[in-house]
């Protein structure tokens, strides 16, 4: 059985909702895969990310740092106090992101290459494109 992996694409991503006794999360991806006899065959990958629940809480704490900044700008704060301040959020930011991108790859792309869904690792590579700059 040979999969046109050109033809991989993903239909739907689904986030289920977790308590706060469920930190983890689940991923769903449902896939169309067309065979070259024009077969359509549909399959789905579940992944559960670990770090759903700390994600959430640094997400909290930066966008509450950077409305303190905010309110550094219209208090009339100098300027170098509010650049630093700042930086410390777009840390926060970064450090967010480098915990998704792990968790990502340690949970849907090693799926992904297993599967062979180029699809799925080209738009990683893109999102980690986006993601440096």
């Amino acid at each position: 059985m040979d999969i046109n992996k050109e033809s991989v694409k993903t239909q739907s991503c689904n986030h289920a909702a977790k308590t706060a006794e469920e930190p983890e999360h689940d991923h769903m991806h449902v896939h169309t895969h067309v065979l070259e006899d024009g077969t359509v065959i549909q399959h789905s990958h579940t992944h559960t990310h670990e770090n759903t629940k700390a994600v959430l809480n640094r997400l909290s704490r930066a966008i509450g740092h950077l409305e303190s900044v905010k309110r550094m700008v219209e208090d009339g704060r100098d300027c170098s106090e509010v650049l630093v301040q700042l930086s410390a959020v777009k840390s926060a930011i970064n450090n967010t992101g480098k915990i998704i991108l792990q968790d990502h790859i340690k949970h849907c792309l090693v799926d992904a290459v297993q599967t062979g869904d180029m699809e799925e690792i080209e738009e990683l590579n893109k999102a980690i494109e986006q993601f440096i700059k």
